[in-house]
């Protein structure tokens, strides 16, 4: 006999994974994949007239309410959970033809969001390179000496999409002058001293940037003055 626990509070029909090997009641095919419990006697689909659907799974939950909405005779599919001793939706029984139809509207729609996606990262790209330019102008208009090209990859450094770095704070999207000179500072203090070696022979964080201090401050304040490197 299946589990006694009544297979979901559902007033439409109801089909039943069985959890051991069962044959139709009236044509005695079997084991059966699926059935119907008729006066608590298993039928195949066939015998309960049925056997016309298709089986969709659960987990796409748009295409199973268009394709439920799109077949004029439809089933939930269930199996029963020994473990939470209870039925649990394993999917649905619905017209091919309308199966087919929710596939293409589903498809339509996954195309439509690709688009979007489309639309919406070249529109970013964008705004990331007007912000950039924005970012590598003040820059420029800040450190006047700082070349063109410095300037610009500083600013494109600084401002990565989801960098966590200053040109993406809020004072860095707002062009502060201290954000500005923030990220020149740590392009100096990364690109012109040898901070970073410091770093990974062991010295301390505070005692590196101390030992470099006067190269970053040297290099700055000429950018600042207007002194072009050599």
């Amino acid at each position: 006999m299946e589990p006694s626990a009544t297979p979901l509070r559902h007033t439409g029909l109801l089909v039943i994974q069985p959890l051991r090997k069962r044959q139709c009641a009236e044509c005695r095919t079997g084991p059966l994949a699926l059935l119907v419990l008729e006066e608590g006697a298993p039928r195949c689909l066939d015998c309960a007239d049925l056997g016309h659907l298709v089986y969709l799974p659960r987990g796409d939950t748009a295409l199973t309410r268009r394709s439920r909405e799109g077949s004029a005779l439809s089933a939930v599919v269930v199996r029963f959970n020994r473990r939470r001793s209870r039925y649990e939706r394993q999917g649905v029984l619905v017209e091919e033809a309308a199966l087919a139809r929710a596939e293409e509207r589903c498809l339509a729609d996954a195309e439509a969001r690709h688009r979007r996606r489309a639309r919406d990262a070249r529109r970013r790209e964008d705004e990331d390179l007007r912000f950039t330019d924005a970012f590598a102008r003040e820059i420029r208009r800040m450190f006047p000496g700082c070349p063109a090209e410095r300037a610009r990859d500083i600013a494109a450094h600084a401002s990565v999409r989801g960098s966590g770095r200053v040109g993406r704070s809020a004072a860095g999207r707002a062009l502060s002058e201290a954000a500005v000179a923030a990220a020149v500072r740590a392009s100096v203090r990364h690109t012109d001293t040898p901070y970073d070696q410091l770093l990974m022979s062991g010295v301390p964080r505070h005692e590196a940037r101390r030992r470099i201090a006067e190269v970053v401050e040297t290099t700055v304040r000429g950018w600042q003055a207007g002194q072009v490197p050599p």
